[in-house]
């Protein structure tokens, strides 16, 4: 029964990861078997089954809904002219593509995932690195595995208020798992900015003798960067708030790293040329858009993603009001999903792309031809995107079943922890990639097993918070390999079909994620 309940996650892997299939009709063959297993095996009753479907086609409107607002985003800025005048922006604090990359994936993407969550963050940066020069691959691949120490913190700290609520609801609680996600990052989320640019240049940079030079060349900024990141968020997680943590770190970080680098703080003393600087001649040098007119659209974003989660009285009329949720679905309480059209981040996109135009070239003529150019685009992506989400609805919604056996996510947990209590807090965070890899969400991971994480950590004499965070960082690195998230981005960036190679990719940098946290975890229980 265990290859049966782990076959949501083996299917992929090898559909995907191995045989290179695109997501359209590797998650077809997987979602097609885990629905034959629920109904055979699982004895889920077919009305079950059914609703789940039903729930997977729902849930997939407010993802494409957030993609049709990136994509409205990217297409409206490449027609006023900003996406140029943002590069060349970028290109007067430095050149060098390694420290555009902490920038603007990292950093950028950070205060992305800090108010808005929900797989976000890649689909706004990817395309902001294509701009600067980097290929659709790198693009796509360092975006998603820079979304990953920021994701514990997602959404306003999502993924603890909501993610936990089956463990504990008190403030007290919730900030005590952050303080420890933010102590157990100080070694692991510092290392995110080397590992990014190990990446860039190792994967996607040129096959020559310098790379080890060009690598060690910028050891000791990416670790500072990380260092300064990490503080901030463990100072905000100790003296305001966990909800805090993924909004002020990266917009104080980003601070630090312009000023680092406009006084060369352990930079090297020149610029390195290709493939880490694009082609002066590339940039183009009409200025007559100004920078802050050129980020307008972004700017917006940040500010009305901000406002809609912390302005309490906002945020109850936009969630209460054209609310296109769905819940009780075939009369099932537990098979809901949610859509509240105002609230979601896709809305606000689009209301930024909306004013970008107005702004930028003050007319809306493009807007209905682009609008419609998107959404005729997005029809592959839609179909990979529902039948992912099939397959994920019935692994999780297992646990309405007449074998009175757990669900399949549980099971798997039971099943490990039998045999790995004795060293789980080396395992903890592994289970967290492991859901969200499957649910594709940070929140969901640990709504999923945050329960079953706690009662193994009492049993197992070691630290609940302990575990817990080990937990929520583990779903947060789960982004890299989010079946979803994949489909998702690759569709900003024009990668349909590339979602195996991206996966392959992404995996190494996931697993090793995983593994420093557990060691460190496991340290954490020897000297506390």
């Amino acid at each position: 029964m265990i290859l049966i309940a782990l076959s949501a996650v083996i299917l992929p892997l090898i559909l995907l990861g191995i045989l290179n299939m695109p997501a359209t009709k590797g998650m077809s063959i997987s979602a097609t078997i885990v629905l034959l297993e629920g109904y055979f095996f699982w004895k889920m009753p077919s009305k079950v089954l059914l609703a789940s479907i039903l729930q997977s086609v729902h849930k997939a409107l407010p993802i494409l809904w957030i993609l049709f607002g990136a994509l409205m985003m990217l297409n409206i800025l490449q027609h006023t002219g900003a996406i140029d005048r943002i590069n060349s922006g970028f290109h007067q604090i430095s050149a060098d593509m390694r420290l555009q990359l902490i920038l603007v994936a990292f950093l950028f993407g950070g205060l992305i995932e800090g108010v808005s969550g929900f797989g976000t963050p890649a689909m706004v940066t990817a395309p902001l690195m294509i701009a600067l020069g980097y290929s659709p691959m790198a693009a796509v691949t360092l975006s998603l595995v820079a979304d990953s120490t920021p994701a514990s913190f997602g959404a306003v700290g999502t993924p603890l208020t909501v993610g936990l609520s089956n463990v504990s609801d008190k403030s007290d609680f919730l900030n005590n798992i952050g303080q420890r996600i933010t102590q157990l990052d100080l070694f692991s989320g510092t290392f995110m900015p080397l590992l990014l640019v190990f990446m860039l240049i190792f994967l996607f940079g040129k096959n020559d003798e310098k790379k080890s030079k060009d690598f060690l060349a910028l050891v000791p900024w990416t670790l500072f960067i990380g260092l300064v990141y990490s503080l901030f968020a463990l100072i905000v997680s100790f003296l305001i708030s966990y909800e805090f943590v993924a909004i002020l770190a990266p917009f104080f970080t980003i601070i630090v790293a312009i000023i680092s680098i406009k006084i060369n703080f352990l930079l090297p003393k020149k610029i390195l040329q290709e493939p880490w600087t694009t082609s002066t001649k590339d940039i183009k040098s009409d200025h007559s858009m100004s920078l802050l007119t050129a980020w307008s659209p972004y700017i917006v974003v940040i500010l009305l993603l901000l406002a809609t989660r912390t302005i309490m009285p906002l945020k109850n009329f936009l969630t209460q009001n054209i609310n296109l949720s769905w819940n009780n679905i075939l009369g099932f309480k537990q098979i809901n999903s949610d859509w509240e059209f105002l609230y979601s981040p896709g809305t606000l996109l689009t209301i930024a792309a909306i004013i970008g135009l107005l702004l930028q070239v003050k007319s809306l003529k493009s807007f209905l031809p682009t609008a419609k150019k998107v959404a005729f685009s997005m029809k592959s992506t839609a179909i990979a995107l529902i039948v992912t989400l099939i397959m994920v609805q019935i692994f999780t919604n297992s646990e309405l079943n007449q074998s009175n056996i757990p669900s399949m996510p549980m099971y798997i947990a039971q099943v490990i922890s039998k045999y790995l209590s004795s060293v789980w807090i080396v395992i903890a965070p592994f289970l967290g990639q492991l859901g969200s890899f499957v649910t594709g969400s940070t929140t969901v991971s640990t709504l999923t097993f945050g329960q079953i994480q706690a009662d193994i950590a009492t049993k197992a004499g070691v630290g609940t918070d302990l575990v817990l965070a080990a937990q929520l960082i583990g779903a947060a690195a789960g982004n890299m390999i989010c079946v979803h998230n994949i489909v998702s981005v690759s569709s900003v960036v024009g990668l349909t079909g590339q979602e195996g190679n991206i996966l392959r990719k992404t995996a190494v940098p996931a697993l090793i994620y995983g593994l420093v946290v557990g060691i460190v975890g496991f340290i954490f229980t020897l000297v506390i």
